[in-house]
């Protein structure tokens, strides 16, 4: 590994637990840079603001998707994969909830196509969104892009929600999938 991803592997790992413990606000590039063992200069010669640390945090934990790419590969139930991964996220965000604040409610919203230097939650929860609009278990009377907004603007809202409770109940993840990939209702038009 070369200097410069080595110092900038410390950075984030030390901006990591700096986060966990003190929150985003808490934590200064000082505080960063001591934690890693480096100068402070040395930390904006690789990173622009405290900010940009974070959000290469929340792109390290996204680029984390290939276990769930590989079951998306093999074809695995949509709907329990969803919930999966949605759930795993809500224990992400609760286990990192400065980060996760900054994930939820960015001051950009990204794309739903995955950028083209890292894999993207959204990207993700579209594709398998879209697999289980193949396999014929979600609903495939709205388009796979509007069905990612819906269900990550109400799992979004909801986990800001939970955050100051620091908890977020599994069953209320599944029944946000359930009516995003079911429907509002009974299903019977009257």
């Amino acid at each position: 590994m070369k200097r410069t991803d080595r110092s900038r592997a410390q950075i984030l790992d030390a901006a990591d637990v700096a986060f966990r413990q003190l929150g985003y606000d808490g934590t200064s590039v000082e505080e960063i840079a001591n934690r890693a063992g480096l100068t402070r200069k040395t930390v904006y010669n690789l990173f622009g603001s405290k900010e940009e640390i974070a959000l290469c945090l929340i792109a390290r934990a996204e680029a984390e998707d290939a276990g769930y790419r590989a079951r998306i590969a093999a074809n695995d139930d949509a709907v329990g994969l969803i919930e999966t991964v949605l759930i795993d996220s809500a224990r992400w965000c609760l286990a990192n909830p400065a980060l996760a604040r900054l994930a939820l409610a960015p001051r950009e919203r990204p794309s739903l196509a995955p950028p083209p230097d890292r894999p993207s939650f959204q990207g993700l929860v579209r594709d398998i969104l879209e697999l289980g609009q193949r396999q014929g278990r979600i609903r495939q009377d709205e388009p796979v892009e509007f069905m990612t907004l819906i269900l990550l603007g109400v799992y979004g809202q909801a986990m800001l929600n939970a955050l100051p409770r620091g908890t977020a109940d599994d069953s209320e993840i599944r029944k946000i999938v359930r009516l995003v990939i079911e429907g509002i209702g009974d299903g019977v038009t009257r």
